[in-house]
């Protein structure tokens, strides 16, 4: 893994732009415009390294349904926060009959400096977002920079080959609707929904489009229902289940909530077992199961423990995007046991290349490796100032 240098492309916002990354400046607290898409580096990788992330990844996954499994079996959802019955109820049933529900895609947040084993920052497997530049806008640039090069980059068909096996799955004769928060003033929710629509519709779904905010519920029939006033069986959400199943229409949701064998009105992708994997929680509960796993790093629910006096640690809220409410704690600091439900994990700080510091965003499809993401921060926590870099394989 290294980092190099290069000269950006003379209309690289334009073309960026007309790949469907429409968010290619970042505003910054001093009101000035920087690059959200950095080409002014890029990141080089060897096959048999890739090969190597790819089968960690992979792993990963597979550890991370196992401790799916276990919270459900054994009940454990307060230890995610998750204490009203009827939510804890819904996710268990989602994820005993995960078969019946369609799961596209999740992101692994992963801590790499090209030497060591990468290690587990976090898991994001309901909302997750870059995927669009990861996918698409990255995979040109190499095209244009390094023709003939490869790239750790198979999203787009494995998106597009992941909607044509899981249509079966789908409610019949009913549009797949594609949501987004129209609050998003970036733009980055609504594009990331939009190139999971068009990924569908290339796999030759019947799509719908709208905002969380114009679903409506039509009190005579008891479903919810679109700004055409027709049923919405089937949506896709980029809309974290937290927020669904406690905003204004929750009741509505759990009430209506296709999990499985249409035995709802509405079915919801991601499902509600996702609940299960994008909670920070999943880090402690994974270090319980896997005790010094090599792609681990030391995790804890109650508090630091021995990690405030020896590595220090990163306290983070159970929920929460881009960074929000991280703490980071050097070691021998006074232990801080913060007031809202967190988990406590090893500090581990992110590798610098010539003074950026990175972390690979790891993408999953269904079960399988799809791709990778690099994002770029001055700082130590990766936050909505990241800069987003391409690679390849050479």
């Amino acid at each position: 893994m290294q980092r190099r240098t290069i000269e950006p492309r003379p209309d690289w916002q334009q073309t960026v732009e007309e790949q469907g990354l429409v968010y290619p400046l970042t505003r910054h607290p001093d009101d000035s415009l920087r690059p959200y898409w950095d080409e002014s580096a890029y990141y080089v990788f060897s096959l048999p390294e890739v090969e190597a992330l790819e089968e960690t990844v992979e792993e990963l996954h597979r550890m991370c349904l196992a401790a799916a499994d276990h919270i459900a079996s054994t009940g454990r959802f307060a230890d995610l926060g998750i204490t009203d019955p009827r939510i804890a109820d819904a996710v268990a049933e989602a994820w005993r009959r995960r078969a019946e529900l369609p799961s596209v895609y999740g992101r692994f947040d992963l801590h790499y400096d090209g030497t060591g084993p990468a290690k587990l920052l976090e898991y994001n497997a309901d909302t997750p977002t870059s995927l669009v530049e990861a996918a698409s806008p990255q995979w040109f640039w190499m095209e244009d920079r390094f023709p003939g090069a490869d790239q750790w980059n198979s999203l787009h068909e494995r998106l597009v080959a992941a909607w044509k096996k899981q249509s079966a799955l789908l409610p019949p004769g009913a549009p797949l609707h594609f949501a987004y928060s129209s609050a998003d003033e970036l733009g980055e929710d609504m594009m990331t929904v939009a190139y999971l629509k068009e990924t569908a519709e290339q796999a030759g779904l019947d799509t719908g489009w709208i905002s969380m905010e114009e679903i409506g519920w039509d009190r005579l029939s008891g479903r919810f229902v679109d700004n055409q006033l027709r049923f919405i069986r089937s949506c896709f959400k980029l809309y974290p289940w937290e927020w669904l199943t406690t905003d204004r229409f929750a009741d509505h949701v759990l009430g209506t909530l296709d999990n499985g064998g249409g035995t709802g009105t509405t079915l919801w992708i991601e499902p509600a077992w996702k609940m299960l994997l994008s909670n920070k929680a999943l880090l402690a509960i994974l270090w319980e199961l896997y005790p010094d796993h090599p792609n681990l790093l030391p995790a804890y629910l109650d508090g630091p423990r021995d990690l405030a006096t020896t590595t220090g640690y990163v306290a983070k809220p159970l929920l929460g995007r881009e960074g929000a409410g991280v703490t980071i704690h050097e070691p021998a600091a006074e232990p801080i046991v913060r007031e809202e439900p967190c988990c406590y994990q090893q500090l581990a700080p992110l590798p610098a290349f010539d003074g950026n510091h990175v972390v690979l965003g790891a993408w999953v499809v269904e079960d399988e490796s799809a791709g990778l993401g690099i994002r770029e921060s001055s700082g130590l926590i990766t936050d909505e100032y990241a800069r987003f870099l391409p690679h390849v394989i050479l």
